[in-house]
């Protein structure tokens, strides 16, 4: 990874692209529990007859961390559904200076943005350990926790981009 500033913001931003790409790479594992959870929903519902519920409130779970930590992967792995036919035309070097251009412009002040808006009823979830609406089982507060999760993990990979001297985080 090259950085352009040296010394200890070079090793700062070394080691947060390597935890994001650490995050992006353990949280995989989720797709699997994930997928295993849709899956049993109909059997639970209609031979046991009893769960569907809950496998369906851990899934959502499950699913919102998959999608707050998959946004990430894809910008990390330039995988966005994006205007691409026409980009390919551009230089190398006009795709970086959009792509930092929009980190900084767009991606950083939203991330920001969701932040400030979300926080208070994040907190106020986590707080009380708020459960689903529906069945009253427990977790619902993780699915705000995915909110700012999504954010955070945004906001460090667009701080990570607009240092990156390639643009390409380190896969």
């Amino acid at each position: 990874m090259n950085i352009r500033y040296p010394g200890m913001a070079s090793r700062a931003l070394r080691g947060l692209d390597r935890a994001l790409r650490w995050i992006v790479a353990a949280s995989s594992i989720v797709v699997l529990p994930l997928s295993l959870l849709l899956f049993l929903q109909w059997p639970l519902r209609d031979v046991v007859q009893a769960y569907s519920r809950e496998a369906n409130d851990l899934a959502q779970v499950l699913f919102a961390v998959y999608v707050s930590i998959g946004v990430t992967a894809a910008t990390r792995h330039h995988a966005h559904l994006a205007a691409d036919a026409v980009a390919r035309g551009y230089s190398n070097r006009l795709r970086r200076t959009l792509d930092t251009v929009a980190a900084l412009t767009v991606v950083a002040p939203w991330t920001l943005f969701v932040i400030y808006a979300a926080w208070p009823s994040i907190a106020q979830s986590a707080l009380q350990l708020e459960r689903f609406p529906d069945t009253y089982n427990p977790g619902y507060f993780l699915l705000r926790i995915a909110v700012l999760l999504l954010a955070l993990m945004a906001l460090l990979q667009a701080i990570v981009d607009v240092f990156h001297r390639d643009g390409r985080a380190t896969l």
